[in-house]
């Protein structure tokens, strides 16, 4: 059966939209028992970048209003709210875009390292939950594969810090030099990380730490150094009194930072929300000298090439090769059995003509009787050996496998069992 994607992403949908969608991790068992319902198998991937559905699917249109409704019902978001910011790639188009999001060619920076362990998650959660079954899972493990292989022979992820430094860097511009400053981190996970070496490396003088878990704060501030303080999301107030840069950068459901949670008579503050649904109530923007910059400001600042090195040409090559042989192996696979019907189908015959003519293969000799049965094999090979080409030939195309391969065996009269194939 082929495979469907359906989805938004940084590239046509606005943040508030992307938010909108978005599925927390609290939200995917209950998708995943909607999707079960609706399509053979299933993983949704929802990043800060995008959130999109891969699907195996009966067919094209099926699918798409199967998952546009899926979408629609889950995240209580009228379709028409979300209609034109969506992308449909099915079979290799499907294949070649989930490789090249595993390799991060379509993250805002290039070459981001986030989007390959989240690709990987996504699939762990689907099989858990009993929705991936031998399709997506084989196309979610060449992902991950590929994206290995582009980071291994590329220099695509060469600036695994260009994002969040994209955002510090936007603070500089509109705070100047941020040395000798105290700033707070929101989070406590490798995005957050990544902004504890990039304040330090502006020469912030003092980094706390914030996080639902203050354990986990507590283990980032260490790692930061003596100037790092860690703090639960109780004690976020008192830390957020200090600061003059705030990076936050959650996984949270809703918004971690309202206008509350600064003092009346705060100081001037630049907020980077790197969060997708974003950690900082726009209303704080209204607060004076409060500035605030989300994932959205950031497409303008990082521009389409951003993080983009000589390396981007020979990282579409591989994720090209890759999803080429992935694809042609799925063909392959999704035609054994026909192919072997057809073999067997031609066996049959020759054997059933080899018996009726038996009687008068007696006269002959056996080496005889041996060059009639090669003969016949022969035969019977060389009118099956067309057809078998040709069908191979018409299902290169993209969802035509299946009914190329369907045709050819009404013709013949196979009863081939329909199997869902994986490389």
């Amino acid at each position: 059966m082929p495979v469907l994607c359906l989805g938004a992403s940084h590239r046509r949908a606005p943040v508030e939209l992307l938010e909108r969608l978005s599925f927390g991790e609290e939200d995917l068992p209950k998708a995943y028992r909607h999707l079960r319902d609706a399509v053979a198998e299933a993983v949704v991937l929802s990043t800060c970048n995008r959130v999109e559905v891969y699907a195996e699917v009966d067919s094209y249109h099926a699918g798409s209003l199967a998952l546009k409704r899926f979408l629609a019902e889950s995240r209580e978001v009228p379709l028409e709210a979300f209609a034109d910011a969506l992308s449909t790639p099915y079979e290799d188009e499907a294949v070649e875009h989930l490789f090249t999001v595993a390799s991060g060619l379509d993250s805002m920076v290039l070459g981001e390292p986030q989007v390959l362990s989240q690709v990987r998650r996504a699939l762990r959660v689907a099989q858990e939950e009993g929705a991936a079954g031998p399709v997506l899972s084989a196309l979610f493990r060449a992902a991950v594969t590929t994206g290995r292989r582009v980071r291994a022979e590329t220099a695509i992820g060469a600036s695994p810090a260009a994002f969040v430094d994209a955002g510090v860097a936007l603070a500089e511009q509109a705070m100047g030099a941020l040395a000798g400053r105290a700033a707070v981190v929101v989070g406590s996970g490798q995005m957050a990380a990544l902004a504890v070496g990039v304040l330090r490396s502006r020469g912030v003088e003092r980094i706390d730490i914030a996080n639902r878990s203050p354990e986990r704060a507590r283990a980032l501030a260490r790692r930061a150094g003596s100037a790092a303080e860690a703090h639960g999301l109780d004690g976020l107030g008192r830390a957020l009194a200090g600061a003059e840069v705030v990076v936050t950068c959650t996984g949270a459901a809703g918004f971690v930072i309202g206008p509350a949670d600064l003092a009346p008579e705060h100081r001037p503050i630049f907020f980077v929300d790197l969060a997708v649904p974003r950690d900082v109530d726009p209303a704080v923007a209204s607060l004076p000298g409060v500035r605030v910059v989300d994932v959205d400001d950031l497409k303008e600042a990082l521009g389409d090439d951003a993080g983009a090195t000589g390396a981007v040409e020979a990282a579409r090559a591989v994720v090209s090769a890759a999803a080429a042989r992935f694809a042609a192996r799925r063909r392959a696979d999704r035609l054994a059995p026909l192919i072997r019907a057809l073999n067997e189908h031609g066996d049959r015959v020759r054997a059933a003509e080899l018996a009726r003519l038996a009687p008068r293969l007696r006269r002959l000799s056996e080496s005889e009787r041996d060059a009639v049965e090669a003969l016949a094999r022969g035969i019977v090979a060389k009118l099956l050996h067309d057809p078998i080409v040709r069908v191979k030939e018409m299902t290169a195309g993209p969802g035509t496998a299946d009914v190329h391969a369907r045709t050819l065996a009404e013709l013949f009269g196979l009863d081939v069992p329909d199997q869902r194939s994986g490389p």
